[in-house]
């Protein structure tokens, strides 16, 4: 504990005159600040010194407080949507379609919800009595009273109102100051031992410049500074600072542009694609047949639209006799209207091939990061909507070898140097292998797909030269990056998290 002397030389005027109030029964900052004629954030600063320095005691308390939106401030005045409508149907009751005005129509799933009618045949019917409602008794006390104490409402009232948007919260922090027997003493101390009144000429500071630290004549806690002479208050440079939350990127938005530079630097073009394909594109183009597993409403969001599909005859004679590449095709007989049918995309892959078509001769090397959709339960690790990375290289002469050199190289940009790939099977590719990544703690953890393009694929669109693709799960990455347990939580705006994610994390 410091010692008496030590206190009062660390205390500036205003602290002095702070503690002297406190000493004398103040406890109110406001009170305090009102008769020193100084801002009450002033007094709260002042105090805050003094508590840690053990001279006051403070105790400090964060309510919430509850306030009318306009929206509720004018329901409090007219009556709520339900309340409104019980008026207009009296006894008989009234129909739905009686009811025009668009600001009384959510009244009708509260009279519902609260028992007050039904619904039947397109009339509203009355279920005996509406009394007023915890509801309808807090925005009459709010609108009375204005801003009240969380504490002093109804609680179901008040989140029943907050999600309908009539109330909104607010918080309020107040300050209470008791003086110590230490604070006691140091008040008490005369006047004529500070040695800061003993000069006319000193003037008393609280923030110094660099040209003061490096111009200025110092002699101990005093320094004199372009002819004036000033006394600066001792700073405790072991003090933990206050912990501030400046803004910044996302972190999952951070990551997706880390890997964005990164395909940048590598020589690819970032391609873009609509979020609704045809079948076509998303599924017949790449040579799965329309009888797959994967086109089933488990897996795809299906839209009651159709799409115009160009010449698909190629792509036609492919699935039902294998074209000129030696394959023997599905079988069967491919339907065109069955192409025709509208999805979310499922892979990004729907964009890669039709960049492919549009773009037949080499070089190609292209990537896309987008959002993919499929009919997915959301658990901590899955959820119906994810990003993917995608990349292609087209050109002479490549082999699968260069693939797997361009993955090392990716990867190694990423931060992982241990890489290891072992076979795979896809689709639209042969061969096919998974990329593997080793994580300390969790060892090899597989990360994506990639292979060469079948010519079945390329084929039907005139392209004669190897295709190298691959894509990565983005959202998996993300989670080892991040230290996360649950994919769900890179879609959420939990503020906690969010700050305590630092800048430096290595993306």
């Amino acid at each position: 504990m410091p010692s008496e002397e030590d206190n009062l030389s660390a205390l500036s005027p205003r602290d002095r005159q702070v503690l002297k109030e406190i000493s004398e029964g103040q406890s109110d900052p406001k009170e305090i600040a009102e008769k020193l004629k100084i801002k009450e954030v002033s007094v709260i600063s002042s105090a805050e010194g003094l508590a840690e320095r053990g001279l006051i005691g403070l105790d400090k308390k964060v309510e919430e407080v509850y306030a009318l939106t306009e929206e509720g401030a004018r329901y409090a005045e007219v009556g709520l949507p339900e309340r409104k409508i019980l008026e207009i149907a009296g006894a008989e009751g009234v129909s739905i379609s009686k009811i025009e005005d668009p600001s009384l129509k959510v009244g009708i799933g509260w009279l519902k919800k609260k028992g007050w009618a039904t619904v039947e045949a397109g009339k509203i019917k009355l279920m005996g009595e509406a009394p007023p409602g915890k509801d309808e008794e807090t925005l009459e006390a709010l609108h009375f009273q204005g801003e009240t104490s969380a504490s002093a409402l109804d609680a179901k009232a008040i989140k029943m109102l907050k999600s309908r948007g009539l109330v909104e919260p607010s918080t309020y922090k107040s300050w209470s100051f008791e003086i110590t027997d230490a604070g006691r003493s140091v008040s008490r101390k005369p006047v004529e031992d500070d040695v800061t009144l003993r000069y006319d000429s000193i003037s008393y500071i609280t923030q110094i410049t660099s040209d003061m630290i490096k111009n200025g004549v110092w002699e101990g806690k005093y320094v004199n500074y372009k002819g004036a002479r000033y006394e600066v208050r001792p700073y405790n440079v072991a003090l933990s600072a206050e912990r501030i939350y400046p803004g910044k990127v996302h972190p999952y938005q951070r990551l997706l542009q880390r890997m964005r530079e990164i395909m940048l630097e590598m020589g690819f073009t970032e391609i873009k694609g609509e979020i609704v394909q045809s079948s076509y594109w998303n599924f017949d183009a790449l040579f799965q047949p329309q009888d797959h597993p994967a086109r089933e409403m488990q897996d795809t969001f299906y839209l009651d639209s159709k799409a115009e599909i160009p010449d698909y005859s190629n792509v036609k004679d492919m699935h039902e006799r294998g074209g000129q590449v030696g394959s023997t095709g599905w079988g069967g007989t491919w339907d065109p209207a069955v192409a025709r049918k509208e999805v979310l995309r499922t892979h990004t892959t729907s964009v890669t091939i039709k960049y492919l078509a549009d773009h037949p001769n080499p070089p190609v090397k292209a990537f896309s990061i987008d959002r993919v959709y499929r009919r997915e339960a959301i658990d901590p690790t899955h959820t119906p909507e994810f990003e993917q990375l995608e990349g292609v290289i087209m050109d002479e002469g490549l082999s699968f070898s260069n693939l797997l050199g361009v993955l090392e190289e990716f990867y190694a940009k990423m931060g992982f140097d241990e890489v290891r790939f072992r076979p795979g099977y896809f689709p639209y590719t042969e061969p096919s292998v998974e990329p593997e990544i080793y994580i300390d703690g969790l060892g090899w953890v597989e990360l994506g797909g990639a292979g060469v393009f079948r010519r079945e694929v390329t084929a039907p669109f005139g392209i004669d030269h190897p295709v190298l693709a691959w894509g990565l799960g983005v959202g998996r990455l993300a989670m080892l990056r991040l230290g996360l347990k649950d994919l769900r939580l890179l879609y959420q705006s939990d503020v906690g998290w969010l700050r305590d994610v630092p800048l430096s994390t290595r993306m």
